[in-house]
């Protein structure tokens, strides 16, 4: 469970800098986000308490003033602690620039792990985009100005590694492997078959490793790849369906609704009422 405060942007993908995501959560202990995959580059910063970021079978244990990078199509769990469930804030963001800004920053998939002093700067920049998100001109700069201020910071911040590694060459081949290949109809052999294991070795490894069949994680994988794109895209379904590997849209439509028990274009309508919620919420709190 969290106390979240939560907005997505429907971009349309053609600027330098785009802003997908925002917002600020409260956890509660144990909650687990993940496995999950993003279309978008997400900075998660820890304001309170700590817990455990794990990607590429790599396990982070992070606490206050520590925040992480997520790169598009990594699949990653984040998990707070028992006893001191942490509070953090994230901004998501794409664009023709997006990749050049984190390399910039010093951060990538292999070394995601910052530290940041400037605490009150990072909160300042996420509480700002939440209190201007009115879907307007003036507020879409200002929330983008806020972005900017917030990528100074943490450029302006210390990298350092916690990292408990857990990893297998064959795992990492297969991660590789189905990530850049997910558009295409995947099965499980022909993973197998590209790192040179059979089936049954690969899904054993797979599962120590992962806690995933390679069949389990391709189709977690693609799930939470158009959960994210629904939120933060205005494609359509079918669109979707197609960039995440389904051959036929109705494919995607029925495995969601099975997941998530409610159909692709329900969960988008649900995400877009409860923005406007929490815009109404922002805006009611202004006036008081």
């Amino acid at each position: 469970m969290e106390d979240s405060l939560s907005f997505n942007i429907l971009g349309n993908g053609q600027q330098q800098l785009c802003l997908n995501a925002f917002g600020h959560s409260v956890t509660m202990p144990f909650h687990k986000y993940g496995p999950a995959v993003r279309p978008y580059h997400l900075i998660h910063y820890i304001l309170e308490g700590k817990g455990e970021f794990i990607v590429n079978e790599t396990h982070y244990t992070l606490s206050a003033g520590k925040g992480f990078l997520i790169e598009p199509d990594h699949q990653t769990t984040y998990i707070s602690d028992g006893e001191e469930p942490w509070t953090y804030i994230w901004v998501g963001f794409s664009g023709g620039d997006a990749k050049r800004i984190v390399s910039s920053l010093g951060l990538s998939q292999e070394q995601p792990i910052f530290r940041c002093e400037n605490k009150e700067q990072l909160k300042t920049c996420v509480l700002g985009m939440i209190e201007h998100e009115h879907s307007n001109t003036e507020d879409t700069f200002y929330c983008l100005a806020m972005l900017y201020l917030f990528l100074s910071a943490v450029a302006g911040s210390d990298r350092g590694l916690s990292a408990r590694q857990n990893s297998n060459l064959y795992v990492d081949q297969a991660i590789a492997y189905i990530r850049d290949h997910i558009t295409e109809p995947l099965q499980a052999d022909e993973v197998a078959r590209y790192v040179g294991l059979n089936r049954s070795y690969l899904s054993t490894l797979f599962k120590q490793h992962t806690g995933l069949s390679p069949l389990r994680y391709i189709q977690q994988f693609r799930l939470t790849k158009a959960q994210h794109l629904l939120e933060s895209t205005q494609l359509s379904v079918a669109a979707i369906a197609y960039s995440c590997g389904y051959q036929q849209p109705e494919s995607l439509i029925k495995l969601f609704k099975q997941q998530y028990g409610v159909s692709p274009a329900s969960y988008r309508k649900m995400i877009l009422q409860e923005s406007a919620a929490a815009r109404k919420e922002i805006h009611s709190r202004k006036e008081r």
